[in-house]
């Protein structure tokens, strides 16, 4: 069997990660996470005080991680990502680090190198327009931004019972602003893409939903 492509795109707070890991896992395939290496990024340079505006120095540091697949989990310097990575500081601070250019040219490469020995679930922000065109499917999520805050509030309340709504949402709209105006592979839906607005339907649903297409248009079962 050829290698299979497959690359969920869409903003921030979706749930695309969590899509695409139940998705790789119902495929038994492995599941890249390229979010999680612009956060592993973001997280160095927040560790070691640099500034973001530094692109030297920040393309210093994207060059020293390590990515590689054991079994089907993508690790990051050997090891598996940790929920520090997943922290708002840690993740509003990849979404600007993502807007330079240098950074995503040596992560597209790194992205790339890795599709280039396993077939694979690929999420992010540019998968089906940038880094893999030629993908068999693509998948671009998306839900109202309204939806998104409520979801990640709920989310994130417990831990932080004075959380702002509002605060998230706003949050959210600058990502949007980031991710969809940057000169540099800006956020947009791939033209062979399969848009789902998963505002309304469930996690299960939107999983059943990549699973049949995919099964529908490839060999993959």
């Amino acid at each position: 069997m050829k290698r299979l492509i497959i690359t969920i795109d869409g903003p921030a707070g979706t749930g695309k990660s969590t899509a695409a890991r139940l998705l790789a896992s119902r495929l038994e395939l492995p599941f890249l996470d390229t979010g999680a290496m612009y956060r592993a990024v973001a997280w160095r340079c927040l560790h070691n005080d640099i500034a973001f505006d530094d692109e030297t120095q920040v393309v210093k540091q994207t060059q020293q991680i390590r990515f590689e697949f054991s079994g089907n989990r993508l690790l990051i310097d050997g090891n598996e990502p940790s929920d520090e990575l997943r922290s708002d500081e840690v993740s509003q601070a990849a979404s600007v680090i993502a807007t330079l250019p240098a950074v995503r040219e040596v992560l597209v490469a790194q992205q790339r190198k890795l599709a280039g020995e396993y077939s694979l679930v690929s999420e992010g922000r540019d998968q089906g327009t940038v880094v893999f065109p030629q993908a068999e499917c693509k998948f671009f999520l998306t839900a109202s931004a309204e939806v998104r805050a409520e979801r990640r509030w709920k989310d994130l309340r417990e831990e932080n019972p004075t959380l702002c709504k509002e605060m998230i949402l706003e949050e959210i709209q600058q990502r949007d602003e980031r991710d969809q105006n940057r000169k540099t592979a800006p956020l947009k839906p791939a033209e062979d893409a399969i848009i789902i607005d998963n505002s309304k339907k469930t996690r299960e649903e939107v999983v059943n939903l990549l699973v049949e297409h995919v099964q529908q248009t490839t060999d993959y079962s």
